[in-house]
């Protein structure tokens, strides 16, 4: 996987659980502050559509995550 794939996945995720710990009306509902996380995520990618700066992705490349498919020998 890319960087890219794996910031959409992780965005994914944390919205998704962010969701399921903040409504009131889920199953796993723990405390409406949970939504802040929401909202977090969503500025993030908001601001990246127009900087092209993600915090997210300064990690993952850090750690050796590639780029795109060119540089990931195992990508599919």
């Amino acid at each position: 996987m890319t960087v890219q794939r794996y910031i959409h996945v992780i965005a994914g995720l944390f919205i998704m659980i962010s969701l399921a710990l903040g409504v009131l009306g889920s199953p796993f509902f723990i405390n409406q502050w949970w939504l802040a996380m929401t909202l977090f995520v969503g500025a993030n990618l908001f601001q990246f559509g127009f900087t092209n700066f993600c915090p997210l992705g300064l990690i993952l490349k850090k750690l050796g995550v590639p780029e795109s498919k060119i540089a990931c020998a195992n990508c599919n």
